[in-house]
């Protein structure tokens, strides 16, 4: 199975109309366009009965204590955490593309409710919900996509894996606003193949990515 995306620079480069965030002209960060990246995959194997789709930043710090703070840096050697973007499970075997902008376009504070995606699919928590608990103008349940927003100050370019699985149900019997854990533990035993791509991100005005 192959997948690709039009989204992405041929040196995986996401471009900040696909992130949460993007580089400011002023201070540090500004809200971005957050449209999901156009995904087309192929080559699913016979008995695939419906698809899943995650996005998951591999290199989420794993503590707080100096991110996005003015005169600290997050040490690259810092250890690193998940960070889910995105969770779509249920799409039919006749879905092999979603286009750029079709299930997020602009930022929604508190989240999306119910956000966009194609017929019949379901759609997860992201991250998102976890680290905006406790800001009132922020905080919420965000379903669907949301894209990079990684610390302005990271040493680390932040790597972003694309994934889609092809399952042999046609539902994983999931309800809105699933967790990865729970994919993961539905989808165990029912993937027949996978396929993924991995973008780049950063926020670091120190950091230059082609």
């Amino acid at each position: 199975m192959k997948l690709s995306s039009r989204s992405l620079s041929a040196s995986g480069r996401i471009p900040g109309r696909c992130a949460f965030a993007e580089k400011a002209p002023f201070g540090h960060v500004r809200l971005a366009q957050n449209r999901n990246p156009q995904l087309r995959w192929s080559g699913a194997p016979a008995g695939t009965q419906s698809f899943a789709v995650t996005v998951i930043d591999a290199d989420a710090p794993t503590r707080p204590d100096d991110v996005n703070r003015d005169g600290r840096v997050v040490p690259a050697a810092l250890p690193r955490a998940e960070f889910v973007h995105w969770l779509l499970v249920d799409l039919s075997p006749e879905t092999t593309e979603i286009a750029e902008g079709a299930c997020s376009q602009g930022v929604a504070a508190h989240g999306k409710a119910q956000p966009a995606g194609p017929e019949g699919s379901v759609q997860g928590l992201n991250d998102y919900t976890g680290w905006f608990q406790g800001d009132a103008a922020m905080e919420g349940h965000y379903l669907g996509y949301d894209g990079p927003c990684p610390p302005w100050n990271d040493a680390r370019v932040h790597r972003y894996t694309f994934e889609v699985l092809a399952l042999d149900v046609p539902s994983l019997g999931l309800a809105p606003g699933f967790s990865l854990a729970d994919l993961r533990r539905a989808a165990d035993g029912h993937v027949l193949a996978r396929a993924a791509i991995v973008g780049r991100y950063s926020l670091n005005p120190a950091l230059r990515l082609p």
